[in-house]
Parts: C-alpha cells; sequence; structure tokens
C-alpha cells in the first residue's frame, strides 16, 4: 500500500487562561500503511469535551498533557479504511476510541472498539451511550448513591452529561432541579422534564435555587463548580452527597481559586463530597449501555447534539465550550458516515 498524506490539528503553545485560536495549527503529516495489528481509520465524529482544557497545561493529572507539536486527541468514532493482518477488524467497520485530530490515521487495533448499533443515530454513541451517558450513570448510581424521592441539583443541566444525569434522576423516581445558562437552555431543561429549571445569569442564585428546592437538595451532581458548588453546599441536607464530576467554571482559572467559603457546611450536616473518573468504572458498561438502549429505544431519554460541521472547525468548537455555544453533547462532523451502516 502507498503512504497517505493527511492533515492535523495540533496544540502550538500552551494556554494561559481561556485557550485562543492561535493555541493550535494545522499541518501535513505522510502516514505508513497499517502494520500487524494495526488498522487505517478515517474520523466522522470527533468529540470535545471540557477535560481536554486540563490536558493542555503541562501538570500532574490522572490523565498525561497534551504535547506541543503534536496532534490532540479525544473520543471519536471512525470508519476502518484498510486493516492490517491480526487486526481483528476489516474495511467498513465503524469503530470508537480515543482518536487524533487527524483526517485519515493509523492506530493500533486494540486501542478501539467495535462499534454495534440498532438503528440509533451515529452520535448517540458519543452521548448517551458513549462515555458522556456512562458519566452520568455511575456518577448518580455507583458514587452517588442515588434513591428514589429524593430531591437532586444538577449544574451545567444542558450541557452533555448534565442533562443526561437529570433525566435519568427522573427515571429513577426523584425531583430534579437543573441549573443552565440562558432562557433557551432553561426552557429545554423542561422539555426534558426537569422539576425546576434555574438560570444562573439571570442574578441572585442563591435565592433562585432557595426557591426551586425549599426543601433542600439530598444529591448534588456537579459539573460547574465555582460559585454554583458554593451556592449549592448552603442548600444541602443532613447526610446529602455532593458529586464532583467537573468544574468547567474554574478550567481557565490562571491562579487557584479559593474553595467554597462555606465548605464547613459538610461537617454538620455531614456531608460526603466525592470526585470520580470515568475511566475507572468501565465494568459497568455493559450494565448501563443496556439500561441506555433501552431508555433511548422508549424515547425516555432524549439526546441532545449541537454538531459542528468541517474539520478545521474543531478549535472553534471546543473554544466554544466555555462560551456555552452547545445544547448537549458539543461533536465536530469531519467526514461522512458510510452509506448503509
Amino acid at each position: 500500500m502507498p503512504v497517505s498524506i493527511t492533515r492535523e490539528i495540533r496544540l502550538d503553545r500552551r494556554p494561559v487562561g481561556r485557550p485562543q485560536q492561535d493555541c493550535f495549527s494545522l499541518a501535513e503529516v505522510t502516514l505508513a500503511p497499517p502494520g500487524p495489528g494495526e488498522v487505517e481509520i478515517r474520523p466522522i465524529l470527533l468529540s470535545v469535551d471540557p477535560y481536554m482544557r486540563g490536558r493542555m497545561d503541562d501538570r500532574p493529572s490522572y490523565v498525561p498533557p497534551f504535547a506541543l507539536g503534536a496532534p490532540i486527541e479525544g473520543f471519536g468514532i471512525a470508519a476502518v479504511e484498510a486493516a492490517g493482518p491480526d487486526a481483528g477488524l476489516a474495511p467498513g467497520d465503524l469503530v470508537t476510541g480515543m482518536l487524533r485530530w487527524r483526517e485519515l490515521d493509523v492506530l493500533p487495533a486494540r486501542r478501539l472498539r467495535r462499534l454495534e448499533r440498532h438503528g440509533e443515530p451515529l452520535e448517540a454513541h458519543l452521548g448517551p451511550l458513549g462515555m458522556t451517558g456512562l458519566t452520568a450513570y455511575v456518577g448518580l448510581t455507583d458514587v452517588g448513591g442515588l434513591r428514589p424521592g429524593e430531591t437532586v441539583l444538577v449544574t451545567g443541566a444542558a450541557g452533555a452529561v448534565g442533562s443526561v444525569a437529570g433525566q435519568i434522576a427522573k427515571l429513577a423516581g426523584c425531583r430534579v432541579v437543573g441549573v443552565a445558562g440562558g432562557a433557551q437552555k432553561v426552557a429545554r431543561l423542561r422539555e426534558l422534564g426537569f422539576d425546576q429549571a434555574v438560570d444562573y445569569r439571570a442574578g441572585d442564585l442563591p435565592r433562585a435555587l432557595r426557591q426551586a428546592a425549599p426543601d433542600g437538595v439530598d444529591l448534588f451532581f456537579d459539573n460547574v463548580g465555582g460559585d454554583q458548588l458554593e451556592a449549592a453546599l448552603s442548600l444541602m441536607n443532613v447526610g446529602g452527597r455532593v458529586v464532583l464530576c467537573g468544574a468547567i467554571a474554574q478550567y481557565n482559572d490562571e491562579a487557584p481559586r479559593p474553595g467554597p467559603r462555606n465548605l464547613a457546611l459538610a461537617i454538620g450536616r455531614r456531608l460526603t463530597l466525592r470526585g470520580f473518573i470515568v475511566g475507572d468504572y468501565e465494568a459497568r458498561r455493559p450494565a448501563f449501555e443496556a439500561a441506555m438502549r433501552r431508555w433511548l429505544v422508549e424515547g425516555r431519554v432524549q439526546a441532545d447534539s449541537t454538531i459542528v460541521e468541517g474539520f478545521e472547525r474543531l478549535p472553534e468548537a471546543f473554544l466554544g465550550l466555555f462560551e456555552g455555544t452547545n445544547l448537549g453533547k458539543m461533536l465536530v462532523r469531519v467526514g461522512p458516515e458510510p452509506a448503509g451502516r
């Protein structure tokens, strides 16, 4: 097989504060044909996610930082174009996994998982059936100990994880309050079945939350951190649990901000605050996928996606996460979906 020329998007410099377009560059690279155990893939959909901001900094974390001058990577879906010996995959297979921001790539087949579809749209495998949905599911059940009849508060509730988390909590028989930014997102939360929806941009968030949850909060699923975490802590009932999933409000801070000023409430109210990384719960995937497929077929879970068209717009889509331009999962379509798949 001949070598291939493709394009990739690299991290050119580490951002200080909020990333800008000049942190990224577009370059051409040459790919050798797939060797034994390797496949050539053509990405179709690539996900941009808030956690990727942390990988742009050169500091210790649960995943290594992105290397300067190298392609960024994130979750995606691709079609297999060619396969080397012993790859276990064939041309035409759809696969999902951690993909580099390239229009064409060669990767070890062991890093990819064959994607099985049952009539659902392709993007569902990066949303409710993907790591997004698994995060919401295990965050509520395994980490948060979700119980019927509780009041559940979700921040970032119109985002990819938050919107699914709120719907799962409703399915479990809970009263759910969501926090989002802007009238359109608040209206969407009500359409998704949230009992109350609060616009944090409207001002006086603590007062609005007290009105939305007059009997307090038993389980708080936090995707935002910062002021929203502080406001929610004041509402927690005795024995309440706080699931720390993300802190998008703080990812671009140039210096660490002080912790919540009311953290001492955790003592008297006997609160549990627990962070988690979804990769630790891969064993829960079969149970999660069985439940989520059923909910999707029955129409009990809806999944919003914001899809940006064009490989070159990956940085734009990523930066949009910090402007709140997405409703649900932010994805970039970089290639056509194979016919009949």
